[in-house]
């Protein structure tokens, strides 16, 4: 799973994102991984994109939810809120921990609100 990156959003704006969980048929721990752009109109958009590239990989998706991500990489912060109508809410805890991972000198936050 080393050639999956863990984050690939944006460097800049407020855009959505899916939390997805990797599997292998049968094998290893799963792993999540976050995905969020602002090229997505819906949140299936991003799964639709990650799924069969994943799939390439040798791996099973599940998308445990979405919501949104304001990124400000001029002062180093990222704000998950929202929810994604089709999937539901992400667990944005582990998204914060995940992203906090990727970007150890941000101040991430996160809530439940919908804006």
């Amino acid at each position: 799973m080393a050639a999956v990156r863990d984050v690939e959003i944006d460097l800049e704006g407020t855009f959505k994102y899916i939390l997805v969980r990797l599997q292998r048929p049968g094998g290893q721990e799963p792993r999540d991984i976050v995905r969020g752009t602002k090229a997505a109109e819906f949140h299936n958009h991003i799964f639709e994109k990650v799924n069969p590239e994943m799939e390439k990989l040798g791996y099973e998706c599940k998308c445990l939810g979405g919501g949104k991500i304001d990124h400000n990489s001029k002062d180093k912060k990222i704000r998950v809120f929202g929810l994604s109508t089709g999937y539901g809410k992400a667990d944005h805890s582990v998204t914060v921990e995940i992203l906090k991972k990727a970007y150890p000198d941000y101040e991430i936050t996160w809530s439940d609100d919908k804006k």
